[in-house]
């Protein structure tokens, strides 16, 4: 995933299978440091559980804050958030909005595509797998 470029690249042996063009948090620039600052977070994790039943189209949570997310916020004194994830759009919203969803950065801080490309990454992307978030 990279950020500035509002792109998801799915690998596989470092090739590329599939690019996502992605929706990020309202406050796209920069790493993520705590709850409710509306960033995408940025560094290695790990997709660690699904949720067929969130209030967007399907989600695969992202294991954000890692230990050096939490040692950070530690530090400053500070609650690093949670529950960052890659999520389809709004429940009964993804016909209407569909990719229109990609003209601004509109989410939390989580990463946000379409309703048939969230099909696909639930299909293709197993648990347990590593997500690279670069600025």
């Amino acid at each position: 995933m990279i950020k500035s470029k509002r792109v998801a690249l799915l690998m596989n042996n470092g090739e590329i299978i599939k690019a996502y063009r992605v929706s990020l948090g309202k406050q796209p620039i920069g790493r993520k440091s705590r709850q409710g600052d509306q960033k995408t977070p940025e560094g290695t994790y790990i997709i660690d559980s699904r949720i067929a039943d969130s209030k967007f189209y399907l989600a695969l949570h992202i294991s954000y804050p890692n230990d050096s997310d939490i040692k950070c916020a530690q530090r400053a004194g500070i609650d690093p958030g949670r529950d960052i994830m890659i999520h389809g759009l709004p429940n009964g919203l993804g016909k209407k909005v569909g990719k229109f969803h990609r003209l601004s950065d509109w989410t939390d801080g989580c990463i946000a595509v379409t309703n048939s490309e969230m099909d696909e990454i639930w299909e293709l992307v197993p648990d347990g797998i590593t997500i690279e978030i670069k600025p």
